[in-house]
């Protein structure tokens, strides 16, 4: 059976790059379905290309045994860089899960054991599994508490984009994992939690029509902000919230909705419009090899200006705009410019920017900068040598997408500076009445 979910993995990839998609949908299991609407592996596969180049050829194909079954994975070359398309069948041979990750990447997470950084001291805190919120979109989180006597301030780790878990995890890497450990060492409690779209992948994918970023992440964050008030070892008056990427650019949409937070961290917070962000990181990222890569993006750029269109409208299909992302979501965030709402926050804030970060550059940095850098409250520090996730990169190069598959942690720089802060602030808040919720 093996080696016909082989030549079945190998003609479905086939079938995707002659666009014969069609032909795929009409093969998945009932219980994939939910996940991959009508039209969706044909969105999918499109905005691929348009970040990592035309499909080339396949190169390999093997098998991988996991705890819930054999997952067929055909390594596919691609213009700019290699993928694995991962396939499992049912026993009648219908697509029971489909998948493309970094070339690698399945058996890089499935193996992986997490060896901790140096400046993590795991004796010096303990951790809990936690629910976030409740009902139908109830998510699965961890506390992590220090051991010493509190109440503790806290912070909240809101993730960037994507279906990401309670760790950012990007195999090998697990930048919230590093930042959580990092700060509980120093006293600090740390809430994480797996992301809405993770968890609830079908269900979501249901409300695409209408889905925007309240209900992708901004709920969900206020409702960990919520739960840490209510937990006694938190200090209800002391709890922070640090956004990464996406996280950080809808950090002042989270302050505005939560005044009582203690303050805003951001991380390589992006400030531009999120359609001038996807077109300049698709440039880079298309001009890697040298090729001419003109026709894709002409076709990125389109798709940007619809985006930017006053007949932008909900009827508007999502194919042609970036990524396959329907017309409520960018309408959504039409009006929004995070340096301009956070100008007007109370809340002292903390901005870090990794000078290798090729998708949140420092034209984002200096936008915060130009918006805030009159409040005595809001500081800003960059880091040289570090890409998107915080990690160092060799030779302090400018990153490329290759760089997020080599393991290595937070800078201990970064976490001490946030540790720092959070001190710093504490010191110079006023007194204000204890807040439960």
């Amino acid at each position: 059976m093996s080696d016909n979910n082989i030549e079945a993995a190998q003609h479905i990839v086939t079938q995707m790059a002659q666009g014969n998609f069609i032909a795929v949908e009409q093969r998945l299991a009932n219980s994939i379905k939910q996940f991959l609407p009508e039209g969706k592996i044909q969105t999918t596969w499109q905005g691929l290309e348009q970040q990592v180049g035309t499909f080339k050829q396949q190169v390999r194909t093997h098998t991988f045994q996991m705890q819930q079954g054999s997952v067929e994975i055909v390594t596919c070359a691609f213009e700019k860089m290699s993928l694995d398309v991962n396939i499992m069948f049912n026993d009648t041979g219908e697509i029971a899960s489909l998948n493309v990750t970094p070339e690698g990447a399945v058996e890089q997470q499935y193996n992986a054991i997490y060896e901790p950084p140096p400046y993590v001291r795991t004796n010096l805190f303990h951790e809990q599994e936690i629910q976030v919120g409740q009902g139908k979109w109830a998510l699965p989180g961890t506390l992590s508490i220090p051991t010493s006597k509190g109440p503790f301030p806290a912070v909240v780790l809101v993730h960037g984009s994507g279906p990401t878990d309670r760790d950012e995890t990007i195999p090998p890497n697990k930048p919230f994992r590093d930042i959580a450990w990092g700060l509980a060492s120093q006293g600090i409690a740390v809430l994480r939690y797996d992301k809405r779209t993770k968890v609830y992948g079908a269900q979501m994918s249901e409300q695409l029509a209408t889905l925007t970023v309240k209900e992708e992440v901004i709920d969900d964050a206020l409702a960990a902000v919520k739960l840490l008030r209510n937990q006694s070892e938190i200090d209800s008056q002391q709890i922070f919230l640090l956004g990464h990427s996406m996280g950080g650019y809808l950090a002042p949409r989270i302050g505005v909705a939560d005044p009582a937070l203690a303050g805003l961290i951001i991380l390589a917070g992006s400030a531009r419009p999120l359609e001038d962000l996807i077109l300049d990181q698709m440039t880079y990222i298309l001009s890697l090899d040298g090729s001419d890569a003109t026709a894709q993006i002409a076709a990125i750029k389109e798709q940007v200006a619809r985006v930017k269109s006053l007949d932008l409208s909900p009827a508007t299909p999502a194919n042609e705009l970036p990524f396959g992302v329907e017309a409520a979501y960018w309408l959504d965030l039409r009006a929004y410019q995070p340096e301009e709402v956070a100008r007007h926050l109370k809340q002292p804030m903390l901005i870090l920017q990794a000078e290798s970060d090729y998708q949140v550059t420092q034209d984002d940095f200096n936008l915060w900068q130009n918006a805030l850098n009159n409040r005595p409250d809001v500081q800003f520090k960059s880091y040289p040598g570090l890409y998107h996730l915080f990690i160092p990169i060799e030779g302090g190069k400018k990153a490329t997408p290759a760089a997020y598959s080599i393991p290595g942690h937070v800078s201990e720089e970064v976490v001490n500076d946030i540790a720092r802060w959070i001190e710093q602030t504490l010191k110079h808040a006023p007194e204000m009445p204890a807040q439960r919720q």
